[in-house]
Parts: structure tokens; sequence; C-alpha cells
């Protein structure tokens, strides 16, 4: 592996554990076993390797999101292995590393928005025009502000003072807040198919 490989991939593991403020361009180094200067011929400040590292989240989510939009049955089966990638990403995921990126890293956090507000709102924004015309979602529903609200609520999880980590897991949250989302928004036909998926996800979980 290349050394620009090496130190992302370790920025990225640290990062994620830890959040970001609290690993400083020292430790990944000790955990490399190489020297800051080394770090920094291929990364000249913590920002550029901040930024890549959400570079990494980004296309990964881009690629899983395309992937599973392609092989799901249905609208609602989408949005559950959605919600399936998506806990799996944030039971490894610190908490203040999204707070982290906003307060100290703007420019950084600012494409991370970008692609919340473009890429996955069209996602999101196919999911329910598909789900209409499959007769599984209201066609009364507003496209844009359920889409917005969808958006909005699952990174409301990450802001620790709505949702303290000391209180509420992040994942029960989002399985709240989901459950919500599609049992308001689905038809009787959309219903019955929520049901049938939260009891297979109950089933896989308990066995």
């Amino acid at each position: 592996m290349e050394p620009q490989e090496r130190i992302l991939q370790k920025a990225h593991e640290l990062f994620m554990l830890y959040g970001i403020r609290s690993v400083s361009m020292d430790e990944i180094a000790n955990h490399l076993g190489m020297s800051k200067k080394t770090i920094y011929q291929y990364y000249p400040d913590k920002e550029a390797l901040v930024s890549g590292v959400v570079d990494i989240e980004l296309t990964c989510n881009a690629s899983e999101c395309k992937n599973i939009a392609v092989i799901c049955e249905n609208p609602i089966h989408e949005l559950f292995l959605s919600l399936d990638n998506f806990q799996e990403m944030i039971s490894m995921m610190n908490p203040s590393l999204i707070y982290d990126l906003e307060k100290y890293h703007p420019a950084v956090f600012k494409k991370l928005n970008d692609h919340k507000y473009k890429f996955m709102f069209e996602i999101i924004k196919n999911n329910l025009e598909r789900g209409i015309k499959e007769g599984l979602y209201r066609p009364d529903i507003n496209l844009n502000i359920l889409t917005i609200y969808r958006l909005s609520s699952v990174f409301l999880i990450f802001n620790q003072e709505i949702f303290p980590q000391t209180k509420y897991q992040a994942t029960t949250v989002l399985n709240e807040m989901t459950d919500n989302f599609l049992f308001g928004l689905a038809t009787t036909k959309g219903q019955k198919l929520i049901t049938k998926y939260k009891e297979q996800r109950s089933k896989k979980i308990n066995n």
C-alpha cells in the first residue's frame, strides 16, 4: 500500500473511532510508525487529511446507494436496506464526528452538505416518486418537503444537544424516525410491506 493511502486509511479509522478534534497529527503518525514530516509530504495540514477522509465516506455512500437502488425489490425495501447500511455505519462512528466537522472544518462540512442536498436529495426523492407510481406511497404527498424532512431527521441523530449519546442510542432513534416516516406516507398496500420487512429484520436480529 502506498504511504498516502496508508495515511488516509489510518486517519479514517481513528476519526471514525474517536472523532476529529481528539485525534492529533502526532497520534496518527505514532499509529503509523512514521514521522509527522512524512505525513505532511502528502497532506499539508489536518484539513487536507479530513477532506480526504470525508471523500472516502461520500464515495462509499454514493456507491452503496446506487447498488441498493439496483438490488431492492421495491422502494420500501430500498429504504430498509438503506437503514441497515446506515445503522452499520453509525455503529462504527463516534457521534462527535459530525459536530467536529461542522465546527472545526466548515469547508469540508460544506462538501458533506453539498452531497447531502444534491446526491442524497435525489436518491430519496426518486424513491418517493417510485413509491407513488407503485401505489406504495400516498399520491398527495409533497415530494420536496418530505425529501428534506427525511434528510434532516436522519442527520438529527448526530445532534448531541437533542439526542445525547448518554440518553439515546443512535440506532434506536433512527429506527423510530424511520417507522414514523414510512407509516406516515404509505398506503395500505405499502403498510403491509413495511410490516413484512420489519418482521424480517426482527427475526434476523433475534437469530
